[in-house]
């Protein structure tokens, strides 16, 4: 827990990016110093106020995922229902407040520190322009190579038979994919299903799970993301044409899997055992378009449709 809040506090959150450590935080730490050497307490009260709001975002933020909560949130389905824990997206207004509120107090301090106030202006300013999402992400497919619509069309046509009678998963991609191309799939990225679906798709990957503790723990204590986890994979889900890795010890309950309607499993990557696991490599499909290599196995129990 205290290791998660000042990560939290230092580095902030995936999904609130306030991407503040390499300025943000050493400035304002530096006015709060200024403030206790001037001994200005009470003139700085909501400079200070919001310095114990931050770290109280984070603290709240790390205790949320306490497992000493668990006999609360069974008890009370509020607690369970609800993420208290998304208060901490708060931060980016308190912290960039708190910075404006740090940049006038060292500007107070004279000639030098004024600069040094200005230069903290256009550190941060050059900081968030190589943090935007065109930069970070520029190496990432595009909308037409992610979604790879001919590359899934030419594995629908090859499957011939309507989508809505078999279900499919995938492996070293999003389920997002196959979902945006038509198909019904057993995996998928969502915050509300049924329990006892997630006991059953638990049933698949049960021994991948075995083998790989932090995999067993993102799935089952929270469950989110309900994919084909792979203990040689991680938590890695775009795995491009480009990648030269393959799948050797792949261990999945393809019975269970068949069972639930599933019939085909769309890989990013080569099953070297797939047979072990009841797997045909039925073809394997390329596109320019795409970034994407897919490697379509069908369930081969016997007398399996």
């Amino acid at each position: 827990m205290i290791r998660l809040t000042f990560k939290n506090y230092v580095l902030g959150h995936t999904h609130v990016m306030t991407v503040h450590g390499f300025v943000i935080l050493p400035v304002t730490l530096i006015a709060l110093y200024f403030v206790w050497k001037r001994k200005r307490w009470r003139q700085e009260m909501p400079f200070l106020v919001l310095h114990v709001l931050n770290f109280a975002l984070s603290t709240w933020y790390a205790f949320w995922f306490y497992k000493g909560w668990l006999p609360l949130t069974e008890r009370f389905d509020l607690l369970d229902k609800f993420n208290f824990a998304r208060y901490h997206f708060l931060r980016p207004m308190v912290i960039y407040v708190l910075f404006a509120m740090a940049l006038k107090i060292i500007w107070q301090e004279g000639r030098r520190w004024r600069a040094v106030s200005a230069a903290a202006i256009a550190l941060q300013l050059l900081v968030l322009v190589l943090h935007n999402e065109e930069i970070v992400y520029r190496n990432k497919p595009s909308f037409r190579e992610f979604y790879a619509e001919k590359q899934f069309a030419a594995i629908r046509e090859y499957i011939g038979r309507p989508v809505h009678t078999y279900r499919v998963a995938s492996i070293g991609i999003h389920a997002a994919i196959a979902q945006y191309n038509g198909f019904y799939t057993l995996d998928t990225y969502n915050n509300f299903y049924p329990l006892e679906y997630k006991h059953r798709f638990r049933c698949i990957i049960a021994k991948e799970l075995e083998k790989n503790k932090k995999l067993r723990e993102y799935f089952d204590e929270w469950g989110g993301r309900c994919y084909l986890f792979v203990d040689e994979l991680g938590k890695h889900y775009m795995f491009k044409k480009t990648s030269k890795r393959t799948i050797r010890h792949l261990e999945l309950n393809t019975k269970a899997f068949y069972a639930m309607g599933g019939r085909y499993i769309f890989s990013a990557l080569p099953i070297e055992n797939a047979s072990d696991n009841a797997l045909h490599l039925e073809r394997v499909f390329r596109s320019d378009e795409s970034a994407w290599t897919i490697y379509l196995y069908k369930v081969a129990w016997k007398g399996g449709t």
